[in-house]
């Protein structure tokens, strides 16, 4: 998997992504949302906005940036714009995760809604997203991670093959995101059907 294989999979299904994600995914997206506990005036960069499902979900008074390597997928997330209470506080662009174009420190809350085991360098990922979140500030990630149990890890690895066809792994260790220098996780907490999906807070120091 790379990163062209990623935006040519998603700028393909840019128009049925909502159709087919939205229901399944809602729980975790809400619950991340209220996991970052707002004030007026935070900074917030969504990493992989993809079609802004998350943008009506944002309280009035924080800035939003949205990123996503698929311009289509930012042309949704564009039109879903005009559904949310202050559409002028969501900025949105087209950005590599691995080299976001942000200086250190620039946002309150770094956050990736199901996209680390779409990416192909997950750990660098993170990484980018810690350089740029405040020191006090969050990283927050939804997603699938490799299951620990024995009989789901294999079954996982046997999928993982098939499911890179459409942009994704199953097998994604969580220890491949966690321990970087500065990055202390605060939450870990499972969600979604079948809690088969983690939360992540990791709180910059």
């Amino acid at each position: 998997m790379n990163v062209a294989a990623v935006e040519k999979f998603y700028n393909r299904f840019a128009g049925v992504y909502d159709m087919l994600f939205n229901q399944v995914f809602q729980p975790g997206r809400m619950e991340s949302i209220r996991s970052m506990d707002f004030r007026s005036g935070d900074r917030v960069l969504e990493v992989g906005v993809g079609t802004g499902l998350n943008l009506p979900l944002y309280p009035e008074g924080v800035r939003v940036i949205g990123i996503d390597i698929s311009n289509p997928m930012l042309t949704e997330a564009n039109s879903r714009k005009g559904c949310c209470a202050s559409p002028y506080a969501f900025g949105l662009g087209q950005m590599d995760a691995t080299r976001l174009a942000f200086a250190d420190d620039s946002f309150d809350f770094v956050y990736a809604p199901y996209v680390i085991s779409v990416v192909p360098q997950p750990r660098e990922v993170v990484a980018e997203m810690g350089r740029v979140c405040k020191p006090g500030g969050k990283v927050v990630i939804v997603n699938h991670f490799g299951s620990h149990n024995r009989l789901g890890n294999w079954l996982e690895r046997v999928l993982t093959p098939i499911t890179n066809y459409v942009g994704f792994r199953l097998d994604l260790p969580v220890e491949s995101v966690l321990g970087l220098p500065h990055l202390a996780t605060v939450v870990d907490r499972r969600v979604n059907l079948l809690k088969l999906w983690r939360l992540l807070v990791l709180e910059k120091n």
